[in-house]
């Protein structure tokens, strides 16, 4: 973005229209960039001088500052001084008052005297008092991402972007919305999504900065940074009203328009839509759960919208997805226009609704079941919500299952069985193993523990047993000794042996 005061707009027939560069304006653009390259080792007032020059050539000096803005972000600088410029401030002002300047005379008999007390001289002490204000920095380095042609891409984008900062809202017409909502909720941002009249495409309507309270820079910032987002489809429309000093104007931006991104930068650095939503996410993940947690579910149809749940909870035994969506702290009319989401969505759902909202009751009168938090959403209540579906779920799965298993392998893991069946292990806990014998949480062929039996004997040491069992394809130890009626018994810190059962 650029400040507002580089903002260049047509207000022409009433209407808000970047006046965006064009190919004319790429050599001002090679002019800019050559005035940083020609100022590397001077200070900005060199640097200032060649740009003003520049904007007396200019069609318009506006357009000059601009790609300046954005070339001097890329522009390195540094203090340079003999002496640290505030002690020679703090030395030389002490040396004046001594001296009672008043003369030019008595000036450098000052700036002698500080000198002599910072070991440097005179020249040093006067080159370094003002060394660290702007304009006495210099320019050590220039890297600009950018040649002429881009940087005038980077200007258009970063002049539509600078008009939306003031939108209130912006609607966005796309044939795929959905990494277009995705970067949107990452960027913290209120947003609907409806379908456009014939069925072709959906539109995208994000809600301004003006209708939380009170405008801010960062809400104002994000939403101007959505633009990235649109520019590089190949079919795209927006339409943003714009608040203009206190006049609604309207403004539409198109593929037609001289707009693209430059080595564009991601708008996913914004992970989640609010702290709570980051917290849930790092919380939920750290448990050891039969649900998949999805942050990039698919599209809902809700009536004349569609809705972007917040999350989607994926079963890993069964093609069964429940939706959650988390509702904070929004402006009354959204959370009337969420709720008739809520009633049109035909799906499984989990609402954690923010009890400041006053709408847990409305919501489960929609069959969705509604969490409520404070300042938090508690993993517990979600997990036990998702328990409910999973008895269900494991249920149809045992219905599935015959009273008896045989699996192939002499030696099979439970969990590894359940897995290949795609049930839990609850599921399979209670079945008949006529062919294998339960040896911790392993089936094991009776085969097997008899062959164990003749290569264990008392006495032997436990790293020596261990290897045997684990040759058999077996990793539960004790569970196997256990089934040889043989004890571990500990010798110091010599290791382990194996001894009979007493």
């Amino acid at each position: 973005m650029l400040t507002k005061d580089l903002l260049r707009v047509s207000r022409a027939g009433g209407g808000y229209r970047p006046r965006f560069a064009d190919a004319d304006d790429t050599a001002v653009a090679g002019r800019v960039l050559d005035a940083y390259r020609d100022a590397v080792g001077d200070d900005r007032r060199a640097l200032s001088a060649a740009l003003t020059a520049l904007e007396r050539d200019a069609p318009d000096f506006k357009l000059v500052r601009g790609f300046a803005k954005l070339v001097d972000r890329d522009a390195t600088f540094e203090v340079r001084a003999p002496v640290e410029p505030r002690t020679a401030r703090n030395v030389a002002f002490a040396a004046a008052e001594d001296v009672g300047v008043v003369t030019e005379g008595e000036r450098e008999r000052a700036l002698a005297d500080a000198a002599e007390r910072l070991d440097a001289t005179p020249d040093d002490v006067a080159t370094s008092l003002h060394a660290d204000r702007d304009a006495r920095e210099v320019l050590t380095a220039v890297e600009s991402r950018w040649g002429a042609d881009a940087l005038v891409a980077q200007y258009n984008i970063s002049l539509a972007q600078t008009a939306l900062f003031d939108a209130t809202e912006v609607r966005v017409r796309t044939d795929d919305p959905r990494s277009l909502v995705l970067a949107i909720k990452r960027l913290g941002l209120l947003y609907e999504v409806h379908e456009v009249d014939g069925g072709v495409g959906r539109e995208v309507v994000l809600t301004g900065p003006d209708a939380l309270f009170r405008r801010t820079r960062r809400y104002g910032t994000r939403f101007a940074r959505v633009l990235r987002a649109v520019v590089g489809r190949d079919e795209w429309r927006v339409e943003a009203t714009i608040d203009d000093r206190g006049t609604e104007r309207t403004m539409t931006l198109s593929d037609a328009d001289p707009l693209r991104v430059p080595d564009a930068e991601p708008v996913t650095d914004v992970s989640y839509d609010s702290g709570v939503e980051r917290e849930f996410a790092a919380r939920f993940a750290a448990l050891d759960l039969d649900w998949d947690l999805v942050r990039e579910p698919d599209l809902l149809d809700a009536g004349d919208h569609l809705m972007v749940p917040d999350f989607a909870f994926d079963y890993r035994y069964a093609d069964f997805r429940v939706y959650f969506e988390i509702m904070g702290f929004w402006t009354p009319e959204y959370v009337e226009k969420k709720l008739a989401q809520l009633d049109a969505t035909d799906v499984e759902l989990l609402v954690a609704v923010d009890e400041s909202l006053g709408v847990g009751d409305e919501i489960e009168t929609r069959d969705h079941r509604a969490i409520p938090y404070t300042g938090s959403v508690r993993v517990k209540d979600v997990v036990d919500a998702l328990r409910e579906f999973e008895t269900d779920l494991e249920a149809a799965a045992s219905d599935d299952l015959p009273n008896a298993l045989v699996p192939d392998a002499d030696v099979v893991a439970l969990d590894a069985l359940a897995e290949s069946h795609g049930v839990p292990v609850d599921a399979i806990e209670d079945r008949a193993f006529p062919e294998h014998d339960l040896v911790g949480r392993t089936l094991v062929r009776p085969a097997v523990i008899d062959a164990l039996r003749d290569e264990i004997e008392a006495g032997m040491a436990l790293d020596e047993a261990e290897e045997r069992i684990e040759q058999r394809g077996l990793t539960e130890t004790s569970a196997v000794l256990a089934a040889l009626e043989y004890r571990v018994e500990w010798e110091g810190l010599g290791g382990g042996v194996v001894r009979e059962k007493t």
